[in-house]
């Protein structure tokens, strides 16, 4: 049969978070243009929050009940790929690289390419960051978007028939039956904390900007954790860290210094932590907190193996790199883990 597919191959990258109509009629109008058309659901892998409540495998099942539920195959006469991609928070370099590599499983680097989606807002700078590919503006669908749709679900007695509509009969099975789990709850306890921990500036002319310090220890291939016991990330790990008191802390290197005796009580003199201090970076990325701006100023302290034992600790453990996980890590501190570190062992 003669091809009068506009493309070979079509990407489309989304959160999913959840499904949408939306969503399916972009990846029908993407099915239109090419053969293959490469799903990528992004900021997988990440621990259950407000913002991502769903996970990779979760939406993955969304998008693949969606396509067979409408027949979307025989529709378009296309085949349908899903894969997962890792938010890389501070590198946008190898974003676009592990979206290419996903993309040319399927694609001939010298065909044409092609990426959908719509430019919605400032969030939508993606699509423009791959030069070599077309890309096809989808316009909007539906006004009621994910996050309306998050906002409606994640309340106590929440109803799917505000929104049912707009989603998938088994999406909104999925939603009906994640309504019981614990891991819904948990996204509403947090999600209240949140609004009342934000109320507290709500009077302000500028929502106010906080500054945090975090300690990345390391050594004999071990990193010094912390588990939050409090929201946000309750039961997540987490680097030593904390806020900055502005009246009692001389300078940034106090204050992380500071947090990290007082979150650890790691028995090393102030000196030899200080001393062994191998690099600093700021990270402030807008979206880094759910609680507002937070910037923090990350030390990362290289511990020589064999002059000590893993050093004591209280209320904190040291935690082997191949054990670490995106998904039981809080905010970004994976992220910041991983620029000090460059490809944790087990990813």
């Amino acid at each position: 049969m003669h091809n009068t597919k506009k493309y070979g191959t079509i990407t489309y990258i989304l959160r999913a978070q959840p499904l949408h109509k939306g969503h399916i009629e972009t990846i029908k109008n993407a099915g239109l243009l090419a053969d293959n058309v490469v799903i990528i659901i992004g900021s997988s892998f990440r621990p259950r929050d407000y913002k991502n409540p769903f996970t990779y495998d979760e939406r993955k099942d969304m998008v693949l009940h969606a396509i067979e539920e409408l027949e979307l195959n025989k529709i378009t006469g296309s085949k349908f790929w899903v894969y997962p991609l890792r938010d890389t928070l501070y590198d946008d370099t190898a974003w676009v690289a592990n979206v290419q590599r996903i993309v040319f499983k399927h694609a001939n680097p010298k065909e044409h390419i092609a990426i959908i989606g719509h430019e919605k807002d400032e969030s939508s700078f993606y699509l423009k960051m791959f030069p070599t590919w077309k890309f096809e503006e989808q316009s909007l669908v539906e006004p009621l978007d994910a996050t309306q749709i998050r906002q409606m679900y994640f309340t106590e007695n929440s109803n799917t028939n505000f929104f049912s509509s707009v989603i998938a009969p088994s999406t909104r099975s999925f939603l009906d039956e994640f309504k019981n789990t614990n891991e819904f709850k948990q996204i509403i306890r947090e999600r209240r904390f949140i609004e009342n921990y934000k109320k507290q500036f709500s009077t302000l002319q500028y929502e106010p900007t906080f500054v945090t310090t975090d300690a990345v220890v390391v050594q004999s291939g071990h990193i010094l954790l912390v588990k939050r016991r409090a929201e946000p990330g309750n039961g997540l790990y987490a680097l030593p860290g904390g806020f900055m008191n502005a009246q009692a802390d001389k300078s940034i290197k106090s204050a992380m210094i500071r947090n990290l005796m007082e979150k650890t009580k790691i028995k090393l003199p102030e000196k030899v932590l200080l001393g062994n201090i191998k690099k600093e970076h700021v990270f402030d990325a807008k979206s880094r907190s759910s609680r507002g701006r937070t910037i923090t100023h990350a030390s990362f302290i290289s511990l020589n193996d064999g002059e000590w034992n893993l050093p004591k600790v209280t209320d904190a453990e040291f935690v082997p790199l191949s054990q670490l996980s995106s998904e039981n890590m809080f905010e970004d501190h994976y992220d910041i883990i991983e620029f000090f570190l460059g490809n944790i062992p087990n990813q």
